[in-house]
């Protein structure tokens, strides 16, 4: 008699799930085997069980890489949530065991203050913490949503606005005040003030991509605009120092290039544009307290002269 077949459920383990996204990641059967220490019939023979129980391809074998399928890209999205969310438990039962979070991951936008960042990550460790910090750096509403995916504990630098999660707790930073900038040999630096829209959208714009996978967001854009789009605001700031478009900035970041005369801010017609921003983390549900490490950075982000720190200091390296 043939063995069963086996079942979603005996196949689709963590660890099944973390070869298959390496695979995913790697582009290749062969890099993930050297990766996962497996030799390659090994890592072939085992997505092919799981491919079997689920009764779908999920790599497209016909081309040089592997290639997610449709069927697979979905299994990855799916099977990356639940990796978080099994991280997720085993930190939680950490944290009631001893109080201190194994791990605190800060999704942190990249309009929020580097060096007072990093200041705040010197005063943590000068408590001497048993807890790692990851900084995540995100973009529009990719910060919020990396909390409210499970891949942060901590949001800083989210829009302040209603109807999020309801176990969302969200407090105000400030308000952070944006210039529209560029390179002073821009042919818009000698433009008379204010720019109409009309000329503003005959000139490359610099733009940053929206981290967020689900929805993306975008500011500051007009229609039919050209648009550089790069991936940090440093880089945003680095294409605009080289005229290579222009577009709104944090003042905290612009304010040195535009002390040293490497950048132009003009007025536009449009209303200045500022922004509430505010720091976010979920409230404890089951009868769970916070954890101390996210209790100190909560504790921190209460001082006044800290959040405006965030949005004011310069933003360093």
């Amino acid at each position: 008699m043939p063995p069963a077949t086996p079942s979603p459920r005996d196949v689709l383990t963590p660890d099944a799930l973390a070869m298959l996204a390496a695979i995913a990641d790697t582009g290749s059967f062969a890099a993930a085997a050297r990766t996962l220490g497996l030799v390659p019939s090994a890592l072939t023979y085992r997505v092919r069980q799981i491919e079997d129980a689920l009764d779908v391809l999920l790599f497209d074998r016909s081309a040089r890489q592997a290639r997610l399928t449709e069927a697979g890209a979905e299994l990855m999205r799916e099977g990356r949530r639940l990796l978080h969310e099994i991280d997720a438990v085993a930190n939680r039962v950490r944290r009631v065991a001893t109080g201190w979070e194994p791990q605190l991951t800060l999704a942190v936008d990249s309009v929020i203050s580097r060096s007072t960042m990093l200041d705040l990550c010197e005063a943590f460790y000068a408590i001497a913490p048993p807890t790692r910090l990851k900084l995540r750096e995100e973009v529009l509403s990719g910060t919020l949503e990396a909390l409210l995916t499970g891949e942060a504990d901590l949001a800083i630098g989210v829009a302040v606005q209603g109807g999020t999660a309801r176990d969302l707790q969200i407090q105000p930073l400030g308000r952070l005040r944006f210039v529209y900038a560029m390179a002073p040999r821009h042919p818009l630096a000698g433009a008379p003030e204010p720019l109409a829209d009309a000329l503003i959208q005959q000139h490359r714009a610099v733009a940053v991509a929206d981290t967020a996978r689900r929805a993306n967001l975008t500011l500051g854009l007009l229609g039919g605009q050209d648009v550089l789009t790069v991936p940090t605001m440093h880089a945003k700031l680095q294409a605009q120092l080289r005229g290579l478009g222009c577009g709104f900035l944090p003042e905290n970041l612009a304010r040195p290039y535009l002390q040293a005369g490497q950048l132009v801010a003009r007025r536009v017609q449009r209303p200045e544009r500022v922004v509430e921003v505010g720091y976010a983390w979920h409230a404890p549900s089951g009868g769970l307290g916070l954890g101390r490490a996210l209790q100190w950075w909560l504790q921190q982000l209460q001082s006044p002269a800290t959040r405006a720190a965030l949005l004011n200091a310069p933003h360093g390296v």
